[in-house]
């Protein structure tokens, strides 16, 4: 059946069609989807218009495009959040019904960089810690986590190997995280991260960049989070003013 009997733009009827089929099930998750040439003719449609059709689709990471392969349907994300919700990691995945866990891998006490010194808006910062850990969803390796945090402010970073932060920082340190300031970034394949969060060479990471601030607006954390993609989406709720 074909789709021309809509008057809008033809590439996003096409883009409607297909994530009605992938949603209906036509193609399922990581299936591949037919050639350009056997897609176009049954939707009825030039190969330029179904190619439009899929940037869209790919921008959107409902498929992914593998050069000389073909066309696939990407997973569902498994978890979602409001980015105007500050939700732990742990939160996260708990929500999503499934259980958090945690790989330490390093921690270092750091002399603060001068651009970290900027961050934490506290020139008098002698040392910060530094401490890299893997976030599992039943035992799968979701998230990559970089996090700092001034020693004047914590000094003992064993105690944060399998635990929320923000809930940590609120009962050793007496630090209640009331908003962050995110800045998101999305990347591709990463050398050193994406082997340790199992991803194909085509799935993309999301880089949510973010320093936290306590009750007395005191900036005291600062993280890189690295999320899989095919896992995680984010959204936002915009209202008028």
């Amino acid at each position: 059946m074909t789709i021309r009997s809509d008057s809008r733009h033809l590439y996003l009827l096409v883009v409607d069609k297909l994530k009605q089929d992938i949603e209906n099930k036509v193609y399922k998750e990581k299936e591949k989807l037919p050639s350009e040439f056997e897609l176009s003719r049954r939707l009825g449609v030039s190969r330029a218009t179904l190619r439009e059709a899929l940037r869209v689709l790919e921008e959107e990471n409902i498929v992914v495009r593998r050069h000389g392969v073909g066309t696939f349907v990407n997973s569902k994300p498994v978890f979602t959040s409001g980015i105007e919700q500050l939700n732990s990691v742990t939160e996260m995945i708990s929500q999503a019904g499934m259980k958090p866990g945690t790989v330490f891998l390093t921690s270092t006490i750091e002399t603060p960089s001068e651009e970290e010194l900027t961050k934490f808006n506290n020139p008098e910062i002698k040392e910060v810690l530094h401490f890299e850990r893997v976030r599992t969803a039943n035992d799968l390796p979701v998230v990559y986590c970089i996090d700092k945090i001034p020693t004047t402010i914590v000094e003992d970073y064993q105690s944060y190997k399998n635990e929320s932060l923000l809930k940590l920082l609120e009962k050793e340190a007496g630090r209640y995280i009331s908003y962050a300031v995110t800045h998101i970034e999305p990347i591709g394949y990463h050398d050193k991260i994406s082997p340790i969060l199992e991803c194909e060479p085509e799935t993309a990471l999301l880089v949510l960049k973010q320093m936290h601030y306590d009750q007395n607006d005191e900036p005291i954390l600062y993280s890189l989070n690295y999320f899989r993609a095919d896992k995680f989406s984010f959204h936002v709720l915009r209202k008028r003013p």
